[in-house]
């Protein structure tokens, strides 16, 4: 992989890296701003389909804090491989990984053939 090509995914990793961090933090606010419902703090009585929508509001951003705090650990591993020379190589099988693929997922650590096998499995 020619270095122009690094930099531009190194680039692009880094501020991928910023939006997932600051997601995590919106979510993070978002679920102290909730917890006062949570807690019974609210002086309200909420319908119980208010509740249970409430629920699952919490559930989904739950999840989707969690995607993203998975994607964040991606991203770092792939910021790492690339400080000890070994991005673009794959992990699994240590074929070099396509530029193409890489370039749509930058933080990609296995090559087409060996994520294949993985998702067959």
């Amino acid at each position: 992989m020619n270095a122009t090509l690094q930099a531009t995914l190194k680039t692009a990793l880094e501020a991928e890296r910023e939006r997932l961090v600051e997601e995590i933090a919106e979510y993070e606010r978002e679920g102290q701003e909730t917890l006062s419902d949570v807690s019974g703090e609210n002086n309200y009585r909420d319908h119980m389909a208010d509740q249970g929508s409430a629920t699952f509001a919490r559930e989904l951003d739950a999840t989707l804090e969690g995607r993203a705090r998975e994607s964040l650990a991606q991203v770092e591993r792939a910021l790492e491989r690339m400080a000890e020379g070994t991005y673009g190589v794959c992990s699994r099988c240590g074929a070099p990984i396509a530029e193409a693929r890489l370039e749509a997922m930058p933080a990609a650590d296995l090559c087409i053939s060996c994520k294949e096998r993985e998702e067959s499995a």
